[in-house]
């Protein structure tokens, strides 16, 4: 018979930690995982971030108590809340502990005297608070549960009653407020109508133009690109946002009615002298607008009085304009695209078809939206293939022939349409026509780089994969080379994505390089007209050797290794230092942006300012 050990250190070699190796039964470990196989650095299960401090902290980050980690913002409400009345629980409980033994030190020799008799009703004691602590958790649970429900329908209700777009709810502002409430407690009193009118617009305007004078001081040293587009509001008025944009960011400058400018072309250069009067012409690199006709003879106005900027049409408009002209001038793009509209349009304007799509598609939909009109066209033809299949199958089904739509002539027609195997091969070759090109579209039209150094090299890759998609047959790409052609050549191509091509490292050290007439024409150029004074133009000319050459710290390893990890800007300013004149003239041109669309983004948020400044 083994002998059973009866001093407390034999009892204590028993006790096994609730986190030690194999004996993981903290409730942490069922939403957290070790990275590293030790206790102390856990991922989260829902967010995937990393946090060291053990299962105590992954509590404390599920709970979204904000102590010393940052709260989920994955995990279900169930979860959060049983971390929460885990992590209150515990509080309490030491507090109580602490409570106690400040209460035991103050009976000295009588708690020795009684020691076995407390022991014994201390032990009926803390089994009674546990339980009631237990029981409180459980109450508490149930009334926040109900507190909870009370606060979203009340806010619901406050987005419903005020006509509060749904997405709203996404904001970061949204996620903030309601945080804030949630910190100061009961009794919180929302700011006035006065202070929201006031006071806290007056200390937002502040806080805007401070943010503002900050993006102004970074004009000063890296120069600037204003930006425009027009719109039309609901009451038909032509508006022109205009922002300005530089490595710092985008800031939205004005908003003008121009309904009586845009028409004339004085009027326009007017309007465009007036807005770099405002941020300063020795900011100014480009202005960045339309490719109307009327924009394109205003910048050339603007550009003859503006000796040191250049007026640029929107790369990603003129883009645009290419696969409009494709399906104007392509016949098999001119059939194709309106039958795919016909398609889309049949199915996405009766509510029983919709459904029906999404059973054979697993609600997967037809229109996929891009960055412009026409490559949403073209996008829209790529899904429709992706769900060849699909489609076919729906329109051969019995679901489908007994709906009241398969009788009618439209109905029949695009039955047509969808059983037709030419059809679906015409969708291949206007795609292998415009994916190249929407490629480049979705490079000018992203916010992630300034895409100036990149266009010029994209736009001939665009082309040779056009030309490699037909197998190099001449009548096929042919035509297609002749419509990227006459909008690059006569609209979009400038000497400032010349001399980016010229200035980005990554395609200067590139096997496939080439400084053709067109490319140095462009770079002297820009020379020319941004650097006002002779001596540094001659400076930067000669500089321009060693940086073919990579001479000095542009042939380093470390500057060859980081080539293709950092921007073509941000390369320059690490190791351009020993040419401070070139250095400037490159971050300058190769931080530029080829594109307005930065302004399309924002038509909603301008109209709701137009009506906010209307009604105050």
């Amino acid at each position: 018979m083994s002998s059973i050990p009866t001093s407390a250190a034999a009892m204590s070699s028993k006790v096994v930690a609730k986190n030690a190796p194999g004996q993981k039964s903290d409730i942490a470990w069922k939403h957290s995982h070790s990275v590293d196989g030790s206790n102390r650095k856990l991922q989260c299960n829902y967010c995937s971030k990393v946090f060291s401090g053990g299962p105590f902290r992954m509590k404390h980050h599920l709970a979204g108590t904000q102590k010393d980690v940052a709260a989920c913002n994955a995990v279900s409400d169930e979860v959060k809340q049983l971390m929460w009345d885990l992590v209150v629980t515990d509080k309490v409980k030491k507090h109580s502990e602490r409570d106690d033994d400040d209460e035991d030190a103050h009976t000295g020799e009588k708690r020795k005297l009684n020691q076995v008799e407390g022991q014994s009703s201390n032990a009926c004691f803390n089994s009674f608070k546990k339980k009631g602590v237990t029981t409180q958790a459980t109450i508490n649970t149930m009334y926040k549960k109900n507190l909870r429900e009370d606060a979203c329908q009340a806010i619901c209700r406050f987005f419903y009653n005020n006509a509060i777009a749904f997405n709203a709810a996404r904001s970061e502002e949204f996620f903030n407020m309601c945080e804030l409430i949630a910190k100061h407690g009961p009794g919180f009193k929302p700011p006035s109508y006065h202070e929201i009118r006031v006071k806290y617009l007056k200390q937002e305007v502040d806080l805007t133009e401070a943010v503002v004078k900050e993006h102004r001081e970074e004009w000063k040293k890296t120069g600037c690109t204003i930006m425009s587009d027009g719109w039309s509001d609901t009451k038909k008025r032509t508006l022109i946002n205009f922002l300005v944009n530089s490595p710092k960011g985008t800031v939205f400058l004005k908003s003008i009615d121009a309904s009586d400018i845009v028409k004339s072309s004085d009027k326009i250069f007017k309007m465009l002298d007036d807005v770099v009067e405002d941020v300063g012409e020795e900011n100014v690199i480009q202005i960045v607008t339309d490719n109307a006709t009327n924009y394109k003879a205003a910048g050339e106005l603007l550009m003859q009085k503006r000796k040191r900027l250049y007026w640029t049409p929107c790369a990603a408009h003129c883009i645009d304009l290419m696969l409009e002209d494709y399906e104007k001038k392509i016949p098999v793009h001119g059939e194709t695209i309106p039958k795919g509209r016909r398609i889309t349009t049949f199915i996405y304007s009766r509510t029983p078809l919709i459904s029906l799509l999404h059973h054979y598609t697993n609600n997967r939909d037809l229109v996929r939206p891009g960055m412009t009109r026409f490559a949403t066209s073209y996008l829209t033809l790529g899904c429709l293939h992706e769900k060849k299949g699909a489609l076919i199958r729906m329109f051969t089904s019995r679901a489908w022939k007994s709906t009241r739509y398969a009788k009618t002539s439209d109905g029949k027609f695009v039955e047509d349409i969808i059983l037709d195997k030419e059809f679906w091969k015409n969708i291949v070759t206007c795609l292998k026509a415009a994916l190249p090109l929407i490629e480049v579209l979705r490079l000018v039209d992203s916010d992630e780089k300034p895409a100036m150094g990149f266009i010029y090299e994209a736009m001939d890759r665009a082309k040779e994969k056009i030309q490699s998609a037909f197998n190099n047959v001449r009548k096929s790409y042919l035509p297609l080379w002749n419509v990227v052609d006459e909008r690059w050549d006569k609209q979009l191509h400038r000497p400032l994505h010349a001399a980016g091509y010229y200035l980005n490292p990554q395609m200067q050290y590139s096997p496939n390089f080439k400084a053709d007439f067109e490319v140095k024409k462009g770079l002297y150029d820009c020379i020319t007209r941004m650097v006002a004074d002779v001596e540094v133009q001659a400076k930067i000319d000669i500089q321009l050797d060693d940086f073919k050459k990579r001479a000095n710290l542009f042939g380093t390893p470390l500057a060859r290794k980081t080539l293709d990890k950092k921007s073509p800007s941000d390369w320059w300013e690490s190791y351009g230092d020993e040419y401070p004149e070139l250095q400037k003239f490159a971050i300058q041109v190769l931080s530029l942006t080829c594109s307005s669309s930065g302004c399309e983004r924002n038509w909603s948020a301008f109209e709701m300012v137009c009506i906010i400044i209307f009604f105050f």
